[in-house]
């Protein structure tokens, strides 16, 4: 079937994480992705994290569905090949340090003269304009300055990572976001193609929900509070007997209430002082000791069955080996099978988000570097002699 981007190309100019992964979200609702890389090594990811047979297994999900061009874009003809992908293209996508497109003049004014209703997503680490235009940045770095680590860990502790590169992935959706109105606006008839210019701190920012007005107006500076929600009680992460951990989220005047009854203690939940979040946040230490207590005499499986039962959001802390286990991700096509080269099948995540009419779907994992050179070519009019003539010259893998 048919995604709702088919009849979109996309030409993709990245590399790693932030551009790949918003090109990977048009790949698999329908349009074709065309994914440019430089010949001999191909795209860094490739070799990144677990390996099989050479190739990384990050790369393979990064890159599914897309189609696979290994280009020279610093030769002359692998230039002009960019170019004429670019003039049939809906959207480009790249994560160059500012500046890179324009030293091998594709810059915006090359590429939407040919184009005019192109829409070029910038993906950078501080964006395309102010003081810091032209530092390197990376995921890492978007989190720290856009606040999120200040706020992630235990109280005390160095500042965490999240365990995933968060950044780049949110840079990613808002570059897809970005595109998507982009490219609404155009095949409306209301104008022709713009730069979607994203930053991966402002990304992050972005996210950080109440931080920067409680810090003006009352001077509260958000720091790690562990697994707690802080504001708002009770919320929290509790031990069980059985080694484990439970995340308990009892935080609205009717949950706190059942929650209370629950764990035994009444008298919490029919106390006054504590009916609204505020007089609770006053005393979360001890409603947190109150909940704690209960749990750790406990197992999880026997917390989760009491809480589900009195319709109180609680939940496990999963591991990967649990979700390949769990029967909702399951029944929510949340865990496919794609092909590894070798005929080895590999779990890999399904599509999100569910459309009931126009569903994503994976076709085929990523593809070996160079793989779809011959195909892409020919189809901008090039013959067998003429992309062997590029292929002798290294314009072309």
């Amino acid at each position: 079937m048919d995604g709702p981007l088919s009849g979109i190309r996309v030409v993709e100019l990245g590399t790693l994480v932030a551009a790949p992964f918003a090109a990977r979200l048009f790949a698999e609702f329908g349009a074709e992705v065309i994914k440019i890389e430089q010949p001999g090594h191909g795209d860094p990811l490739r070799k990144w994290r677990k390996l099989h047979q050479g190739t990384s297994l990050w790369w393979y999900l990064q890159s599914r569905n897309k189609k696979s061009v290994a280009i020279d874009l610093k030769s002359a003809e692998g230039r002009d090949i960019a170019l004429r992908l670019a003039a049939r293209a809906d959207v480009v996508i790249e994560n160059f340090k500012p500046g890179g497109l324009e030293k091998l003049d594709l810059g915006w004014d090359v590429l939407s003269a040919h184009n005019p209703d192109l829409t070029l997503v910038r993906i950078s680490g501080f964006g395309q304009s102010g003081p810091y235009r032209d530092r390197s940045g990376f995921g890492a770095i978007g989190e720290a300055m856009g606040g999120l680590r200040f706020t992630t860990g235990d109280p005390g502790s160095p500042p965490a990572r999240v365990g995933i590169s968060i950044g780049d992935s949110l840079a990613s959706l808002h570059g897809v976001i970005g595109a998507l109105m982009s490219l609404l606006r155009v095949k409306t008839g209301q104008g022709g193609g713009q730069i979607v210019d994203v930053s991966l701190y402002e990304s992050v920012f972005n996210m950080m929900e109440s931080l920067l007005p409680e810090y003006d107006l009352t001077g509260h500076v958000r720091s790690r509070t562990g697994g707690a929600l802080p504001g708002i009680s009770p919320s929290n992460t509790y031990p069980t007997s059985d080694g484990r951990h439970v995340i308990i989220a009892g935080n609205s005047d009717a949950i706190f209430k059942r929650l209370m009854r629950v764990i035994e203690r009444p008298d919490l939940g029919d106390d006054p002082m504590l009916a609204g979040n505020d007089g609770r946040v006053r005393c979360d230490a001890a409603l947190d000791a109150a909940i704690s207590a209960w749990t750790s005499r406990r197992t999880l499986d026997e917390i989760l069955l009491a809480l589900d039962g009195a319709d109180v959001p609680a939940g496990r802390i999963y591991s990967v080996a649990d979700i390949v286990d769990d029967p909702h991700y399951l029944a929510r096509d949340m865990i496919l099978s794609s092909e590894l080269p070798g005929d080895v099948s590999v779990k890999m995540p399904g599509i999100t988000p569910k459309l009931s009419q126009t569903p994503g779907s994976v076709r085929w994992p990523g593809p070996a570097l160079g793989q779809h050179t011959d195909e892409v070519l020919a189809g901008l009019g090039l013959q067998a002699a003429d992309i062997a003539r590029l292929r002798e010259l290294g314009a072309v893998q």
